[in-house]
């Protein structure tokens, strides 16, 4: 009989192989300065060896037994797999001409030109190189991030992969004038493999590096764009969450129903839901599904997706789970969380300790942050039952995992 490792080993060389690889003979241009992937012209074999490590090591510091863990699964497409991009207005060297694209490795203030990524659709970079040379025609500046001066600040890019939908999204400051009018002519007129379905112009004058939708206004078209994953259909709003790899979510999707416990004719809490993918998929069966997101428009999409997919027993929360889950009426009998990078509050994780059901799923897109949740829930009575990594965004040092805890028999009372 051959060894369960050998036999492990040799499954996940197979996968490997069926692995869509792409642009392995192209580096991207920008690779050796571009903060966003890791992994260009590393072949895939090694990319996948040394996360798949990575990831052992840090169960290992955090005393976490390795027969918990089930492996890492391998990347479906290696290339052009991101639906979403934001991109940064700014300059190479100070005062330098206008780029968009990426921050430089090791340099915040630097934004480096990516219009040959190799990990969004081609219309991605089109429409990039287009919006670029529009905005140096016509000598529009960078908003500085120091001095806060300047009008021009992201590029948002979102794409639905099945229905092949783009919604385009410029974020500047209302300190001077845009010109909306040329801007919406000259991206109708590009020359795409898909259709633009909406184009926005956002309003941001915070202080804070980051896309905050202020104020915004439809160009053209709508604010949102149309997916499918798993049968299901769903509008995503400007500034919505939504995975961001749809082969892969799929994929890690249908692992997550088959790790949750049977739901049939129970109540179930989805946390950090997000659009309400995940409590969609359960509703069919569950009894009610209570969602808690404190993105609002995550949640008036979920509410939106809910009623096109005509399903009646999903209803969400808007807000921070640690303070809305009190709010829920019906105690939980099964309980998902998919939270974001930071993770769960600790006082977050101690409320859902003392409903001492008897397993979480927790699905998680940091690892890091995952561990250390892991410690509270453990110090709270649960044991690990399982640990499944994926790797759902090659070139880049991100991995998901799905992991089910399980109540022990011995349980101390909640800390």
């Amino acid at each position: 009989m051959e060894d369960p490792v050998t036999e492990e080993v040799r499954k996940t060389a197979m996968d490997i192989n069926e692995t869509r690889i792409i642009n392995t003979d192209k580096l991207c241009p920008a690779s050796e300065n571009c903060g966003g992937c890791l992994y260009q012209g590393v072949p895939y074999a090694e990319q996948y060896r040394q996360k798949d490590k990575a990831v052992r090591r840090l169960l290992a510091k955090h005393d976490i037994d390795e027969e918990v863990y089930l492996g890492m699964e391998p990347a479906i497409c290696t290339g052009s797999y991101r639906n979403k991009m934001e991109y940064t207005f700014g300059d190479l060297e100070k005062g330098g001409e206008l780029e968009l694209g990426m921050h430089f490795r090791g340099r915040f203030m630097s934004i480096l030109t990516t219009d040959e990524c190799q990990l969004v659709p081609a219309s991605f970079n089109t429409i990039l190189r287009s919006v670029l040379e529009f905005c140096r025609l016509r000598g529009y500046r960078p908003y500085h991030r120091k001095t806060h001066e300047g009008l021009l600040r992201n590029l948002v890019l979102r794409c639905g992969v099945r229905t092949r939908e783009i919604l385009v999204n410029i974020v500047t400051s209302s300190s001077m004038a845009f010109d909306e009018e040329g801007f919406r002519e000259m991206l109708l007129g590009l020359d795409l493999d898909m259709e633009i379905i909406g184009i926005l112009h956002t309003f941001n004058d915070s202080v804070a590096d980051a896309v905050i939708d202020e104020s915004h206004k439809i160009l053209y078209g709508r604010d949102y764009y149309n997916e499918e994953i798993l049968g299901l259909k769903f509008k995503v709003k400007a500034f919505a969450f939504f995975q961001t790899n749809i082969d892969a979510v799929e994929r890690l999707y249908s692992d997550v129903l088959k790790v949750v416990p049977d739901v049939s004719g129970k109540t179930v809490y989805d946390l950090y839901c997000g659009t309400g993918t995940i409590s969609q998929l359960m509703a069919s069966e569950a009894k009610d599904v209570y969602g808690i997101d404190i993105v609002e428009d995550s949640i008036i999409a979920a509410r939106s997706n809910t009623e096109l997919n005509g399903i009646t027993n999903c209803h969400y929360i808007c807000g921070d789970v640690k303070e809305k889950l009190d709010e829920i009426p019906e105690k939980p009998d099964v309980i998902v969380v998919d939270p974001p990078r930071a993770g769960i509050h600790d006082k977050a994780v101690a409320m859902l300790c003392r409903y001492e059901i008897d397993e979480i799923v927790y699905v998680s897109c940091n690892p890091k942050t995952l561990c250390i949740n892991l410690d509270s829930f453990r110090a709270n009575g649960y044991e690990i039952k399982s640990i499944k990594a994926y790797d759902n965004f090659p070139m880049t040092k991100h991995v998901e995992c799905v992991c089910l805890l399980s109540l022990g028999s011995s349980a101390a009372a909640p800390a």
